[in-house]
C-alpha cells in the first residue's frame, strides 16, 4: 500500500475504497470541504444570519465538487486534448464581454447568461496555464528561446483583453501566473530578474496610461487617510473590523463594522475581514492554516507526478491558490492595494468556485491515473 492510500484510509469519515474508485484525493478533499464550510459561515455571519445567499452559495459548491469529481475521471490524455480548445473558448469569451458585457464599476467584465453570470476571467485562469502546461511539456526542458517566445505570446493575447475590460488586478495575476509556469518548467532565474528590471522601468510609462481610478488605488494603498470616507473607506473599515476581532473575535452575527454595514463588500472582496471581526484572529489563522494544507498537498502531488503535464499542473495550482490567498488577504489587511480578488472558496461567488474546482479535479485525477499505472 502507497502513502496517499495509506493516509486517505486514516482520514476519518472517508471510505477509501470509494475514493479511490472515483480518483479523489481524501485528504485534499477534505481541507477543500473545509474551507467551503468556513466559508457558508463567514457568508452567514456577512449577511446578518440570512439563508438567502448561504442557499446560493451552497449550491454553487455542490455544483463545483460535482465539477471536480466529474473532472477527475478523465483520462490524462483528455487534459492535453482539451487544454487549446479551453484557451480558444476562453479567448473568445474575453471578446465577447468586452462587446456585450455588463458594465460595474467602471469596468466591463461580466457576461449575463440569464440563469448565471460568467466572469470570463475566471476561466481564462485555467485555461491559460493549462495551456502553457500542455505547451511546455510537449517540448523540451528547460525550455528554449522559441518555446519561451510563444508562451509569452499566449501569455500577451488574453492579457491585453483583459487589460481592455480594464481589469488591471486579474491582468496582474494572469500576468504572474503565466510566468511562474515558465519558472517552474526550468527558465533561467536571471531571465526573469532581467524582465523583472525592464518592468520596473516601465512603470512610469504605465502610470501615464492607467485609467485614474487605477491610479487612485495605488495612491490610497500607499496613504488610506488621503480620501477617508471614499476612496480609502474600504481598507480603513476593513482594518477596523480585523482590529476589532482581538484574538478570539466577538462571536458570529456580531460585530459593529459587519452588523451595521460599515464594512464594504463583505460578502465577496472582503470576507475575511469578517472572519477577522466575528472569529478573531484564531479564526483567521485557521482559515489561513487550511489554506496552507491545501497548497501543501497540491505540492506534495506535484512532487509525486511521473511526468512533465503533472508537474507543471500541479504546481500551477499551487501557486494559483496561493497567489489568491495573499491578494485577497493582502488587500483586506492594507498590505496590498485593492484590486477586487475574491478569497477562493471562501467568498461569494460561483465563477471562481467552479473553476478551481475543475482545476483541484485535474490534479487529482493525474495524480490517480499515472500513480495506478506506477503499480502496474
Amino acid at each position: 500500500m502507497n502513502d496517499s492510500s495509506a493516509y486517505i484510509r486514516h482520514t476519518p469519515n472517508l471510505n477509501p475504497s470509494l475514493l479511490s474508485r472515483l480518483h479523489i484525493d481524501g485528504p485534499l478533499l477534505l481541507e477543500l470541504v473545509l474551507l467551503s464550510a468556513m466559508g457558508l459561515i463567514a457568508l452567514f455571519g456577512a449577511d446578518h444570519g440570512e439563508l438567502e445567499l448561504v442557499v446560493r452559495q451552497l449550491i454553487r459548491i455542490l455544483l463545483g465538487f460535482a465539477v471536480l469529481v466529474a473532472v477527475a475521471q478523465l483520462p490524462p490524455a483528455y487534459y492535453r486534448l482539451a487544454a487549446p480548445w479551453l484557451y480558444l473558448a476562453a479567448l473568445i469569451l474575453l471578446i465577447v464581454v468586452l462587446a456585450f458585457g455588463q458594465r460595474s464599476l467602471g469596468a466591463q467584465r461580466w457576461l449575463d447568461l440569464g440563469f448565471v453570470r460568467l466572469q470570463p476571467t475566471e476561466l481564462m485562469l485555467l485555461a491559460l496555464p493549462l495551456m502553457l502546461t500542455r505547451h511546455l511539456s510537449n517540448h523540451t526542458l528547460p525550455p528554449d528561446w522559441r518555446t519561451v517566445a510563444t508562451s509569452l505570446l499566449l501569455i500577451a493575447m488574453p492579457l491585453a483583453l483583459i487589460l481592455k475590460e480594464p481589469d488591471l488586478g486579474s491582468a496582474l495575476l494572469i500576468g504572474v501566473i503565466g510566468i511562474f509556469c515558465l519558472f517552474v518548467s526550468g527558465l533561467n532565474w536571471r531571465y526573469l530578474a532581467i524582465g523583472a528590471v525592464i518592468l520596473c522601468a516601465a512603470a512610469p510609462i504605465a502610470w501615464h496610461f492607467m485609467h485614474q481610478y487605477q491610479k487612485e488605488r495605488i495612491l490610497i494603498f500607499l496613504n488610506p487617510e488621503r480620501d477617508p470616507l471614499g476612496a480609502g473607506y474600504h481598507i480603513i473599515q476593513s482594518q477596523i473590523a480585523l482590529g476589532s476581532g482581538g484574538l478570539f473575535g466577538q462571536g458570529l452575527l456580531h460585530g459593529s463594522q459587519t452588523q451595521l454595514d460599515f464594512l464594504p463588500e463583505s460578502t465577496t472582496d472582503f470576507i475575511f475581514a469578517v472572519i477577522g471581526e466575528q472569529f478573531g484572529f484564531l479564526g483567521a489563522l485557521a482559515l489561513v492554516m487550511i489554506f496552507l494544507l491545501v497548497i501543501q498537498r497540491t505540492l506534495r502531488s506535484a512532487i509525486r507526478m511521473p511526468d512533465h503535464f503533472g508537474r507543471l499542473w500541479a504546481a500551477s495550482m499551487a501557486f494559483i491558490t496561493f497567489l489568491y490567498v495573499v491578494v485577497n488577504i493582502g488587500m483586506v489587511s492594507g498590505l496590498l492595494p485593492v484590486v477586487g480578488e475574491p478569497l477562493p472558496l471562501v467568498s461569494f461567488g460561483g465563477s471562481s468556485v467552479v473553476t478551481l474546482m475543475a482545476g483541484f479535479g485535474v490534479v487529482m485525477g493525474l495524480e490517480h491515473h499515472q500513480s495506478t499505472s506506477w503499480n502496474t
